[in-house]
């Protein structure tokens, strides 16, 4: 076996957005296109050398091919040891519970999380570092530099490694590491919760719940911990096979793409809890019969009950948000005494939040719930913690949630997402919002007045990095508040995302989308969106 110097050139457009590099799978199939970024992160990380790494992907369409590629360059490179999930699977938060367990010094991600797979679909390529965390965007930017000059790129031509086998392959001088991708995780998650309660609130026979896990990463998670470990009956898991293409459906664990799981929830015969999980396994939707729990009330519900669970007995450092989601948690953490904290998009912003101490829990409007168990958001582990506390509390899920609408107050949210856009069209109906920010503070729009306008900044209190650019914020008198948002998460054109929040404290049957069409008429005037785009209704609402 012997190294090969590859001569390349740099390829436009391969600056990682917040959760790494995803593009089509046409694009990363080009000759060299997966080697000119992974040997940039290797350029610019000269601590990997003689370290070691975790390597997994949710098993979208190029996993496998793409991880043989990528156990080739580390051997290339020096790595002295390398963790790789058994058939290339490993969920996004169980490659950082590894990362931090047995002290690597980073790992790669392969997932586009929840955008679709299949060879027509996306896929993605993220690098954590040592903390477990999604790299800073100081890191995301030296590795986007050095692909825009990069001239070669070095590769072990040797055979391809069993994915299939778990135990150890020499490859060069590298020690790969084929690992079960459940038992470590699963071990963890026991540590964290009583799984004695929940194991009799599942085998009660008064109980039953049905989890989706859409086709995707999760389906072996929760079959291993849901089934196997705490004794739900098998068929609790629907939906449980990760597959190339996710079964031709959208991995996205929101009301349009989780269709199936919403309808049994709806039905007479509903199950008493809902859950799923995306294409990765990091996100989650929590459901009721006939009620839908918006990820801002859940991270509130979470937060105001972690005394509860056994892992969050100690108490709460703090609480984090995403600045788009919903402001529910910050009443919470005010009642409580601890510090909340509203942080651009991006879950690494959460990373040195916990790393510091100063937060427990966090969460963004995505669908994204966790702690700093790992440094990133946990889907199966909020389901986890649902169940605990459906066990300790003995209610229903909606009556979880209408008790702490009581005690708490309750925050209308909803967003709306208008996807495929044209790319310029977007950028040019961002740019004249941005340009409005000076004349928006002080007028009217029907009862409402507008207080302040700006782009949001972050000023990080942990290493003083300032991040600018994270959406229009239109904050309203009376305390409601519109949000506009570029996505960066598609490869589709551009996706529009429109946040809309007003705080009640009475009324909390009302429909969401009724309660807020006063809101979300301003918010389209405002923004003269059918101007610009041609749109008025959202591709989905959540």
């Amino acid at each position: 076996m012997t190294v090969q110097t590859i001569s390349t050139s740099p390829f436009a457009g391969q600056r990682p957005g917040t959760s790494g590099l995803r593009k089509k799978v046409s694009i990363f199939e080009q000759p060299h296109y997966l080697e000119n970024f992974v040997q940039s992160v290797l350029d610019t990380q000269p601590n990997l050398a003689g370290s070691v790494l975790v390597l997994g992907g949710d098993g979208r369409y190029y996993n496998s091919t793409a991880i043989q590629t990528l156990l080739r360059m580390f051997a290339a490179h020096g790595i002295r040891r390398v963790l790789v999930g058994q058939n290339g699977i490993l969920s996004t938060p169980a490659v950082s519970h590894l990362i931090r367990k047995y002290r690597a010094a980073g790992g790669f991600i392969l997932s586009a999380s929840h955008n679709p797979g299949g060879s027509d679909g996306d896929f993605g390529i993220k690098f954590n570092t040592a903390n477990g965390s999604p790299a800073p965007e100081k890191v995301t930017e030296a590795i986007y530099a050095q692909t825009q000059i990069i001239q070669s790129y070095r590769v072990l031509i040797a055979p391809e490694i069993d994915l299939g086998r778990l135990g150890e392959t020499v490859l060069g001088e590298t020690m790969v590491t084929v690992v079960d991708p459940v038992s470590d995780y699963a071990i963890y998650m026991e540590s964290l919760f009583d799984f004695d309660v929940i194991r009799k609130l599942l085998r009660s026979g008064n109980f039953r719940m049905c989890f989706d896990a859409m086709n995707a990463v999760t389906g072996p998670y929760a079959r291993a911990i849901l089934e196997d470990r705490l004794g739900a009956p098998a068929g609790t898991i629907i939906r449980g096979i990760p597959l190339p293409d996710f079964g031709g459906e959208h991995p996205d664990p929101n009301l349009v793409h989780a269709a199936e799981l919403v309808a049994r929830l709806k039905a007479d015969d509903a199950p008493d809890f809902g859950a799923a999980s995306d294409g990765d396994g990091d996100r989650n939707l929590i459901l009721g019969k006939n009620f839908f729990v918006s990820p801002g009330d859940s991270l509130a519900i979470l937060t105001a009950n972690a005394h509860e669970v056994p892992g969050y007995r100690k108490g709460l450092a703090g609480v984090a948000r995403s600045m788009p989601t919903s402001r529910a948690v910050d009443r919470v953490a005010t009642i409580l005494g601890i510090p909340y904290y509203e942080t651009p998009t991006g879950w690494k912003f959460f990373g040195n939040l916990m790393d510091a101490g100063r937060v427990t829990l966090c969460g963004e409007e995505s669908f994204g719930t966790g702690s700093d168990h790992v440094r990133e958001k946990d889907g199966l582990w909020a389901v986890l913690f649902w169940l605990n506390l459906l066990a300790v509390k003995k209610q229903s899920v909606e009556e979880i949630v209408r008790d702490h609408w009581e005690k708490f107050g309750r925050d209308f949210y909803t967003r709306h997402d208008y996807e495929g856009i044209e790319s310029n069209a977007a950028q040019a109906w961002m740019n004249a919002l941005q340009e409005a920010i000076p004349t928006l503070p002080g007028r009217s729009f029907g009862s409402r007045h507008v207080m302040h306008c700006d782009d949001f900044s972050y000023l990080d209190p942990v290493d003083g990095s300032l991040s600018t650019g994270g959406g229009i914020r239109v904050l309203f008198e009376n305390g409601d508040r519109i949000v506009y948002r570029l996505s960066g998460t598609g490869t589709n054109g551009a996706t529009i995302r429109i946040y809309l929040e007003s705080r009640r404290f009475k009324g909390y049957s009302v429909d969401v989308q009724e309660t807020l069409a006063p809101l979300i008429g301003i918010a389209r005037e405002l923004s003269n969106l059918e101007s610009y785009l041609g749109r008025v209704e959202p591709d989905v609402v959540t």
